[in-house]
């Protein structure tokens, strides 16, 4: 009962996002550390089709760290595509920005060399001696050593940005652009894109598939099936059910990769292969007793991303259709509290800002007014109209995007140690 408790405690992250966002200023929180706040976030333009302004690139030296990028005035004009929603401005990011366009393949190993350049220089500005505390040097030097480690974060941040898309250009997947109305489209919908939700779904386990499909069914609930639909709904709620889908992506990750290595070794815990009626009777006592405890299982009507789409006709349907059992559910719902609190936080800064910037970068800056009696006043807040096949889409991307983040992570970790034990 415990591990019942804990897993619905842990595992609930579409619904603590929105409450999150509905109690306060928030934009997103998920599990105790990872908090995204309007005020603190900063808008970026989408990357552009650039082209090195050196033309021989030798990675296997550190002269590629002297490369600046440059925009020829043909392709400033904007008449090249966009190949993701966030602009990269640091001097690295534009850089990798002007790889992922021309030679996508050789990301990894800029990235490699940019990173061994990181490390040295973080490792000599460690060997420097501190001026003693009466030195009249000591304010500067602190501020300097500030100002150093947070362009080291920045840079970090779209290092892991840029090996995330090159991912998907990999995959043959092109990101959803910046949300905006099209002029193409008379109905004034924002959903021209091109649908590649058999592309995504690819790229996972079957098991993870599995989970994906029920977390599809949480958020679409009876219109999971219908993508010609078309709903009038917050563009707010959207950018917040992204981000999250961004984050249980992470988590599912991180526990597949658990999972199938637990699998091939042959010693997975009793019972996991059970696809019985445990999950779904766990279900059936929070429906039963109308919890309205922060848990996973929660009615549509407790559920304020299912039920407050508004201003279109979009009724989910009832809470629990289309929920299947599965042997990664089963698995997951073995972990005690502690170790599911560890597997659905992410684990750096850096990776969390960098989520905050590509969710704003897609949907823009959120104006938020925050009422007296501190909840959030959503007379201005915009509405989108989208079919359900688009959000679906934006879904599984975002899904896809918090799995390739934590691969990214991880690699970039193995080669400079940046994420907090």
């Amino acid at each position: 009962m415990e591990t019942a408790t804990a897993f619905r405690s842990a595992f609930s992250i579409c619904n603590k996002t929105t409450k999150a966002s509905l109690g306060g200023s928030d934009f997103v929180r998920f599990g105790s550390q990872l908090r995204m706040s309007p005020s603190g976030i900063k808008l970026y333009r989408s990357i552009s089709h650039v082209k090195l302004s050196n033309r021989k690139v030798a990675f296997g030296s550190r002269k590629c760290t002297s490369i600046r990028a440059s925009l020829s005035p043909s392709e400033s004009g904007g008449s090249a595509a966009p190949i993701a929603p966030l602009q990269l401005e640091s001097p690295i990011g534009q850089f990798l920005s002007q790889i992922l366009t021309s030679h996508p393949h050789l990301v990894p190993a800029a990235v490699d060399q940019q990173l061994e350049q990181l490390k040295t220089d973080r490792d000599a500005e460690q060997q420097k001696e501190e001026p003693s505390p009466a030195g009249t040097d000591i304010v500067l030097y602190r501020r300097i050593a500030e100002v150093k480690a947070n362009e080291r974060k920045k840079t970090l941040e779209e290092i892991l940005y840029a090996l995330v898309v090159q991912k998907f250009m990999d995959a043959n997947v092109s990101l959803v652009p910046a949300l905006s109305p099209s002029s193409s489209e008379p109905s004034g919908r924002i959903d021209t894109w091109p649908s590649q939700d058999d592309k995504l779904e690819r790229l996972h386990s079957p098991e993870a598939n599995e989970m994906i499909q029920n977390h599809l069914a949480l958020i679409l609930g009876s219109r999971l099936g219908d993508n010609s639909a078309v709903a009038q709904i917050s563009k707010l709620r959207v950018g917040q059910v992204y981000a999250a889908s961004i984050m249980y992506g992470y988590f599912l990750r991180r526990v597949d990769q658990r999972f199938q290595l637990e699998k091939s070794m042959k010693v997975l815990p009793q019972g996991v292969d059970d696809e019985d009626s445990s999950i779904q009777q766990v279900a059936g006592e929070d429906i039963r007793s109308g919890d309205r405890s922060d848990t996973s299982f929660r009615s549509t009507q407790s559920h304020p991303e299912l039920s407050s789409w508004s201003a279109g006709g979009a009724s989910p349907g009832g809470f629990g259709q289309g929920i299947k059992p599965s042997r990664l559910r089963n698995y997951v719902m073995s972990f005690d509290g502690e170790t599911l609190q560890r597997y659905a936080t992410i684990r750096s800064r850096e990776a969390i800002g960098m989520i905050e910037k590509h969710t704003e970068a897609l949907f823009g800056r959120p104006e938020i007014v925050i009422t007296p009696q501190g909840t959030i006043d959503s007379s201005k807040d915009e509405l989108i109209k989208i079919s359900f096949g688009g959000l679906r889409r934006l879904v599984l991307e975002a899904v896809t995007f918090g799995s390739f983040l934590w691969d990214v992570e991880s690699y970039v970790d193995s080669r400079y140690h940046f994420v907090a034990n």
